[in-house]
C-alpha cells in the first residue's frame, strides 16, 4: 500500500502545535458537526464516534464537543459543506484538499491562491482524484509480527510497520469496525480517520523541489476551512 511520505509526519507534528493555539479545535468541531447530521448518538453513528475520539485526543473540551454536536439542530448556525479540491504542486505532485466550509465563495479562492502563490495550481475535477483510493487509516502504537497478525485478523486490508508504529489500511466502511477490533486486542490507537491514499507515490529527491512541495502543502494546511491535505509526494530529499 502506497501513501507514506515525510508530509504525514510533518502534519502530525504541526497538528500538535496547532492544538496548542486552538486552531485544530475549529477543524475537528466542523468534522463533528458534519458527522452529527447522520445522527447525534455516537453509539449509533461511527463517523461521529471517530470525530469525538479525535477531539478528545486533541484535548478538546467536552463543552466544545457538545456545542459542535448541537450545531446540527441550531437553525441559526451556518450550514457547513464538505468540498474537495484537486491540485497540482511543484514537481508535478498530486494534491487533494478536503474542506468544511460555510462559504465556498471564500474557500475556493483561498485554496486557489495558496496553490498559485507556492508553485501549484488548481486541477480540473477528476484529473487528480483517480490517482488515490479512499481508505480508512489507523495508526497503532505497536511493532512486531504478533501485532501485525492481530491487525490483519481484525479485518485490515493491509498494515505497514515503520517509525515505531503500524499504519493500518481498511475499506472505508470497515474503519470503525476494525478500529474497535484493535481496541479489543488491547492495541493502542493513535488516530483513525478516512484518508485519500495515493495508489503510487511520486518520489521527490531534489531538495529545492521538496522544500517547494512542503511549502505549498503547509500553506494549504494553514487555511481555516481545510480539514485535511493529501499528496502522492514521497519526499526522500534531505531537508535542512
Amino acid at each position: 500500500m502506497s501513501g507514506h511520505s515525510k508530509w504525514s509526519t510533518i502534519k502530525r507534528e504541526k497538528g500538535a502545535k496547532d492544538a496548542k493555539r486552538g486552531a485544530i479545535f475549529t477543524r475537528i468541531g466542523n468534522q463533528i458537526a458534519i458527522a452529527a447530521r447522520s445522527g447525534t448518538d455516537p453509539t449509533m453513528n461511527s463517523a461521529l464516534a471517530l470525530a469525538i475520539e479525535k477531539a478528545k485526543q486533541a484535548n478538546m473540551p467536552n463543552t466544545n464537543i457538545q456545542r459542535a454536536i448541537d450545531r446540527v439542530n441550531d437553525k441559526n448556525a451556518a450550514v457547513l459543506e464538505e468540498i474537495t479540491y484537486e491540485g497540482m504542486g511543484p514537481g508535478g505532485v498530486a494534491i487533494i484538499v478536503e474542506t468544511a466550509t460555510d462559504n465556498k465563495n471564500r474557500t475556493f479562492p483561498e485554496v486557489r491562491n495558496a496553490l498559485n502563490k507556492n508553485g501549484g495550481r488548481i486541477a480540473d475535477p477528476g484529473s487528480v482524484m483517480f490517482q488515490f483510493d479512499r481508505k480508512g487509516v489507523i495508526r497503532v502504537a505497536a511493532v512486531g509480527e504478533d501485532a501485525l497478525l492481530a491487525i490483519l485478523d481484525a479485518g485490515a486490508e493491509d498494515a505497514i510497520e515503520e517509525d515505531g508504529e503500524i499504519t493500518v489500511y481498511t475499506d472505508p466502511k470497515d474503519l470503525a469496525k476494525v478500529r474497535q477490533a484493535l481496541v479489543d486486542c488491547s492495541l493502542e490507537i493513535k488516530d483513525a480517520e478516512l484518508q485519500y491514499v495515493a495508489k503510487n507515490m511520486l518520489e521527490v529527491s531534489d531538495a529545492e523541489t521538496a522544500e517547494k512541495v512542503l511549502k505549498v502543502l503547509d500553506a494549504l494546511d494553514d487555511l481555516d476551512d481545510v480539514v485535511n491535505v493529501h499528496t502522492n509526494a514521497d519526499i526522500t530529499a534531505e531537508l535542512q
